[in-house]
């Protein structure tokens, strides 16, 4: 599904919006058609009632915000074996099998499903990012041949970094995108 396509949109917006939609649709169908084509036009929000589904289960199974914080905040505090080994667990609880590395930008390597991702999480509490470790992690993705690479920060890239990552498709996993993976529930 597209980044921006309507119901990618609905799905990150609050759930109860894509069932105002899908009223609003059902109603103007029901309103606007003959009455025996009608129920069938109203059938039109039948996607939005859907992507209400999905996003309020989503939504509903997401950490609150305060749960968030007091993950950030132990995270924080964490030392590099402790924080890799909850990673390593949370990665593995959604199906990932989790190897570490010992190499220059990377820590560890993921893979599911025939694909692979390299992590590099060590720098996770620094409080800059630039562009050097993204280059390592990018050349041990390269070395590793994986299909994509993911760097782990709790405090955002500075510009030059974002820019960087963006154009060579590093995936950031951000403070709030971390603690949700941390935060959910193991198998």
């Amino acid at each position: 599904m597209a980044e921006n396509s309507l119901f990618a949109i609905l799905l990150r917006s609050r759930w109860w919006i894509s069932f105002a939609i899908c009223a609003a649709v059902a109603l103007v169908s029901l309103a606007v058609f003959p009455k025996d084509i009608s129920p069938f036009a109203a059938l039109g929000a039948f996607p939005f009632f859907i992507v209400g589904c999905m996003a309020f289960y989503r939504q509903m199974r997401a950490p609150s915000p305060a749960r968030l914080a007091q993950i950030e905040e132990t995270l924080r505090q964490q030392s590099w074996s402790d924080f890799c080994a909850q990673l390593e667990a949370a990665w593995q609880a959604e199906g990932y099998t989790v190897q570490r590395l010992d190499m220059a930008g990377a820590d560890l390597l993921l893979e599911r499903n025939g694909q692979a991702l390299v992590v590099s999480a060590r720098r996770w509490k620094a409080a800059s990012h630039g562009v050097e470790p993204l280059r390592e992690l990018a050349e041990a993705a390269r070395r590793q041949q994986a299909g994509a690479s993911v760097y782990v920060a709790m405090q955002p890239l500075g510009g030059n970094a974002a820019t960087w990552a963006a154009e060579h498709g590093v995936m950031v996993l951000d403070r709030t995108a971390l603690a949700t993976l941390i935060a959910k529930p193991k198998r």
